[in-house]
């Protein structure tokens, strides 16, 4: 693999405590027993930080995300010693786009102006819902009522650009209520919206005990309608579940599905990282379990573990993210990213295209209305031979 110039640079940090492990959440959190160790976690994170710099030297960060977990649960005086610490460590970029997840709960509302003030420039709330009766089902420890308050809070708090995540398709939730969960939650007006279907992953509660959730046909005419809401009230849909006012795109998700590189810190977090000179495009993990990470931080014990892709996975990844994007992709952009001539690419592309799942006018790669309704199967085709005949599901 040969690469011209190395991709964009990001930067992920994992928290991994929650107040409460919600039933449907697969991500690394753990529920949190007695106190935070808040100074020795974000000492922890800047000594990850400092292992991973030899592999990104003279590179600057152009997004922040911070991520869980709840990273709200940290106070602001450790946010700001965090990003301190980073600023310390690596080139940030002047307009540099930074994160951070919220809960909507009054003592996270408090930390808003904190947050602000140490450099976070843009928060994300997971609302899923403005419906009590949902929420309770969610095991979401906060109110419809304190969601309303956390959208007027980040606004107070000078947050221009804020994202909601909210969710449809929940147990017992209807075609009418998950409309007027969806048209209460555009009325709060956040420059950006994820908006997506619960699902059930396994490694959760929900999963070995599933609720009862709405049948397809509901499921199909939820989003429909939701698609069309979101359109009329001045949301775009640039991708799968992400929905923005004009010029409020999240750039630090922009970047992944890219496939532009990241360096991952934090208990679990994952990280990718483009080595012109190796010619490889190396994955690296770390240890999951806080108590593990806060152990090793820092030392090689610390990685869990880290591999090369192969072209095959290069081919498949850069596919799977690519395509989650509703512009699509340029050819261009395949041979910079994966260091790979499109001739690679091109027969995966040509059949998808014969299939009326593509369309391929030049160097540029989009979707029919057929390829974008059926992603999933789309992504399939792009999977190494071996995981296909092993069965494997690209999500």
């Amino acid at each position: 693999m040969k690469f011209t110039a190395p991709p964009p640079l990001s930067l992920y940090i994992h928290f991994p405590w929650c107040v409460h492990k919600c039933p449907y959440c697969d991500f690394n959190s753990h529920a949190i027993k007695g106190e935070i160790p808040e100074t020795a976690y974000v000492e922890a994170l800047l000594r990850d930080l400092e292992q991973e710099l030899p592999a990104i030297w003279g590179r600057t960060v152009q997004t922040v995300f911070m991520g869980g977990g709840t990273p709200s649960v940290f106070s602001p005086q450790a946010i700001d010693q965090l990003l301190s610490g980073v600023r310390a460590r690596l080139p940030l970029s002047p307009d540099a786009e930074i994160t951070l997840e919220a809960n909507p709960g009054s003592v996270e509302q408090e930390k808003f102006a904190g947050y602000r003030e140490a450099g976070v420039n843009r928060l994300s709330i997971g609302i899923q819902s403005l419906n009590d009766s949902h929420l309770k089902a969610l095991e979401r420890i906060h109110s419809a009522q304190q969601a309303i308050h956390a959208a007027a809070a980040a606004r107070r708090a000078g947050f221009e650009d804020f994202n909601l995540d909210l969710m449809f398709g929940l147990p017992g939730q209807t075609r009418t209520q998950s409309c007027d969960d969806l048209l209460a939650t555009i009325e709060l007006q956040p420059t950006h919206l994820s908006w997506y279907q619960l699902t059930l992953e396994p490694n959760t509660r929900f999963y070995a005990q599933p609720p009862v959730l709405p049948d397809n046909d509901t499921l199909w005419d939820m989003q429909n309608q939701g698609y069309s809401q979101l359109d009329a009230h001045g949301y775009t849909q640039y991708e799968v579940s992400a929905f923005a006012q004009p010029g409020r795109r999240c750039r630090h998700n922009l970047n992944y599905w890219r496939f532009g590189d990241y360096i991952g810190i934090g208990a679990g977090a994952h990280g990718k990282i483009t080595d012109g000179g190796q010619g490889v495009v190396l994955r690296r993990w770390k240890q999951r379990h806080p108590q593990a990470y806060l152990e090793t931080a820092g030392s090689e014990h610390c990685i869990d573990d880290q591999r090369n892709l192969t072209e095959a996975e290069m081919v498949f990844e850069f596919a799977l993210n690519q395509l989650r994007l509703r512009q699509g992709f340029e050819l261009d952009e395949f041979e910079t990213r994966c260091g790979l001539p499109r001739s690679r690419i091109l027969p995966l592309l040509q059949q998808a295209t014969s299939d009326g799942l593509l369309l391929l006018d030049g160097s540029h790669v989009q979707h029919t209305d057929k390829g974008w309704r059926f992603l999933n199967n789309l992504l399939e085709r792009f999977l190494p031979e071996e995981s296909q005949h092993a069965g494997n599901n690209p999500d």
